[in-house]
């Protein structure tokens, strides 16, 4: 009974967050706001920590958050990553490589560096300087795409630039997680510079093989004179992405890089339009349910003004290392100052990354309550900074036109 309840609870909670993220997209919509930032706020208000922590389910809060809830934000993750990376083949990604190698890498040394100078000239101890700047590395890529998607961008130089840097960002960014969470759990504050630098090596190295064997296998898998029976095309596509994201979240990378990599993969066979059908749709549940998942877990109940003052510089450093750290380098490729202006606000959102050093840190002891509380206000507000501002961005352009290969979101 105990099992049927806590089923009920996660089912309940799943219904509760979607159905208020789509009438809050809908709300934004209307005042023309992204509707991303929608599902975000709609989260938030219907989430454990306000509306949903109304003690209504037999006496427990309606909406939970349990381990059920954060996979299925998860899996919704690999699926947004996974539509991502058909908007680009594995050749166009290689052709952009030394692009998106460069604004993806300066994307995480810049915030890193400048992020742990910066608090520890404010007074914060040296690994708590370092769990925020690890913080502030990693891009939350999803929201992006998902305005970019809306606002009809995707098939733009600087969508395919922020694509390939924020994934070249996201694995230098897991690789720094490895370190600081190697370095919280040991003790160990000084790592050798060789070790380091071999653990980057090595993840880099898993992501080139991922790459490689998906281009290589998929559009075998996916031959479609040999698929005859419903569903068999995308039903393998699918289970591709997610094997994918499995075997790299088995050797430490986030199981986003693996689905992007499949994605990649599917966008150069010939039944890339058919599984793009698919996907849309798997949109229509999976990315509304992402973001109110990442909005319900945001808890303001920790504020005060120690806190409010350390979030505004954190969020002051956020913003500003990934406008300068990824906008500038842009330059060099775009050859085009609102080109990469607006490659520099793509990049500017965390999430994930930012929410599981915050979760280490304090779940160790290494990071006060402040400074957590502080982290998790630095992950909302770039959350919900960057579609506004990369709307307006594009306010006055009209969409450009997708290539006659790809459809049209």
């Amino acid at each position: 009974m105990a099992v049927e309840s806590a089923f009920l609870h996660v089912i309940i909670s799943l219904g509760i967050l979607l159905f208020a993220a789509k009438i809050m997209a809908e709300v934004f919509h209307k005042v023309r706001l992204p509707a991303v930032l929608g599902e975000l706020v709609a989260g938030i208000i219907v989430g454990p920590f306000a509306i949903g922590g109304l003690p209504i389910f037999n006496g427990e809060p309606l909406v939970v958050l349990d381990e059920t809830v954060r996979h299925i934000g998860e899996i919704s993750a690999i699926v947004i990553l996974f539509i991502a990376g058909m908007h680009i083949t594995p050749r166009e990604f290689l052709k952009g490589g030394a692009a998106s190698f460069t604004v993806g890498s300066l994307g995480v040394v810049i915030p890193f560096f400048v992020g742990y100078y910066v608090f520890v000239a404010y007074g914060i101890e040296a690994l708590q300087a370092t769990l925020i700047a690890t913080a502030l590395t990693a891009t939350s890529i999803a929201i992006t795409i998902q305005v970019m998607t809306e606002l009809g961008r995707m098939h733009t130089k600087e969508a395919r630039l922020i694509l390939g840097a924020a994934i070249i960002d996201d694995i230098l960014a897991i690789a720094a997680l490895s370190v600081v969470t190697t370095m919280v759990q040991t003790g160990n504050t000084s790592l050798e510079v060789t070790e380091i630098v071999f653990l980057i090596a090595k993840i880099l190295g898993i992501f080139a093989a991922l790459l490689i064997g998906a281009a290589l296998l998929v559009p075998r898998l996916l031959h479609v004179e040999r698929l005859k029976s419903k569903g068999a095309v995308e039903g393998l596509a699918t289970a591709s992405c997610f094997a994918a994201a499995g075997i790299a979240a088995f050797v430490g990378l986030s199981p986003i890089v693996g689905a992007f990599a499949v994605g990649m993969a599917v966008a150069s066979t010939r039944v890339i339009k058919k599984i793009e059908d698919y996907v849309g749709k798997l949109e229509i549940i999976f990315a509304p349910l992402f973001f109110a998942i990442i909005g319900a877990q945001v808890d303001l109940r920790g504020i005060n003004l120690e806190v409010i003052v350390l979030a505004g510089i954190i969020i002051a450093v956020a913003v500003v290392t990934k406008l300068v750290g990824t906008g500038l380098p842009a330059m060099l490729f775009l050859k085009n100052r609102n080109r990469s202006a607006k490659v520099g606000i793509g990049m500017i959102s965390r999430g994930e990354v930012g929410l599981i050093v915050a979760g280490v840190g304090v779940s160790s002891g290494a990071l006060s309550s402040n400074i957590y509380t502080a982290v998790i206000m630095m992950v909302a507000a770039t959350t919900i900074i960057t579609p506004i501002w990369l709307k307006l961005a594009y306010r006055k352009e009209p969409p450009e036109q997708a290539p006659a290969t790809a459809q049209k979101h």
